[in-house]
């Protein structure tokens, strides 16, 4: 993480919809005080601490300044507090039971995702890795 950054967003780069989706996220503004890490490709050491690659590779992760880890929709909702452009989103978000449901279509997500993300040697497309 660097001093600057506000927290870390974890991202899968091997997937196509999970790189166009951070790619949007970076051109906007407030993006810059953000540290970006494709754990697809990064080394162990980027990862930090608690923070193992196969966890990371299955769910959207952020850490926080502070070292607190979030996933899944929680981890969205702390990219949308840090971009202007989202900051409705993330105020609409946040409740628990939107999060719930957030979390709950995540999921759902989570399951179609390897059909997308370019096979691995010896993976099947049901391999999250």
């Amino acid at each position: 993480m660097t001093p600057l950054a506000s927290c870390t967003v974890y991202f899968d780069g091997a997937c196509p919809v999970c790189r166009r989706e951070i790619a949007h996220y970076r051109r906007q503004r407030g993006a810059d005080a953000i540290a970006w890490v494709d754990a697809s490709s990064c080394d162990d050491a980027t990862l930090g601490s608690r923070l193992e690659r196969a966890v990371v590779l299955s769910r959207f992760h952020v850490r926080e300044a502070d070292g607190s880890l979030a996933s899944g929709a929680a981890a969205f909702v702390a990219i949308w507090r840090r971009l202007p452009a989202f900051a409705w989103l993330a105020a609409l978000t946040s409740s628990r039971p939107v999060l719930a449901l957030l979390d709950a279509g995540y999921a759902i997500f989570l399951r179609l995702r390897p059909w997308w993300r370019p096979a691995v040697a010896g993976a099947s497309p049901k391999d999250p890795r």
